[in-house]
């Protein structure tokens, strides 16, 4: 059974562990975070990040935050990052977080959600666009990972 909830500080450290477990340079153009780097910080705040629990198990987690600073991008939630234990995978898992995502973003009086997904990513843009999201632009180039020009695909989901 998977569950999702909002996290609580006492899952930091499953959720910096799970970063390290699932990260590629399929999911990130940044560098994989050392081990022993906190998950929550300045940026990053328990109360902005669901859970997923499969069995419970802590088994993913999204990132849900505010966009711009300002007032005029207040109406906007933004997507800063989506992990699925890699064990855990083919569950639907990164769907229902997406969605819980969605609706939490809608609670918070959000009329558009956006995220960034890495142009190789193909696996993650199908999550994407099965929950709604489409593609607003490309930043072609964007990023130079592993030798190979990777673009950088701007999605988004209207609420209105």
């Amino acid at each position: 059974m998977i569950t999702i909830r909002t996290s609580r500080a006492e899952d930091e450290a499953v959720l910096a562990k799970l970063d390290e477990r699932t990260w590629t340079t399929e999911m990130s153009p940044a560098p994989p975070p050392p081990p022993g780097t906190p998950f929550f910080d300045d940026g990053t705040h328990p109360e902005d990040v669901l859970v997923a629990e499969h069995d419970g198990v802590v088994a993913g987690y999204i990132r849900l935050g505010a966009g711009f600073a300002i007032p005029a991008h207040d109406h906007v939630r933004v997507i800063g990052g989506l992990a699925v234990d890699p064990d855990r995978r083919r569950l639907g898992i990164a769907r229902q977080l997406v969605h819980a995502a969605v609706a939490e973003a809608r609670r918070r009086g959000a009329r558009k959600v956006t995220l960034r997904v890495l142009g190789h990513n193909t696996a993650a843009r199908r999550v994407y666009e099965g929950c709604g999201f489409v593609v607003e632009g490309v930043l072609r180039a964007e990023f130079r990972v592993d030798g190979a020009d990777v673009d950088d695909v701007l999605m988004a989901r209207s609420l209105a």
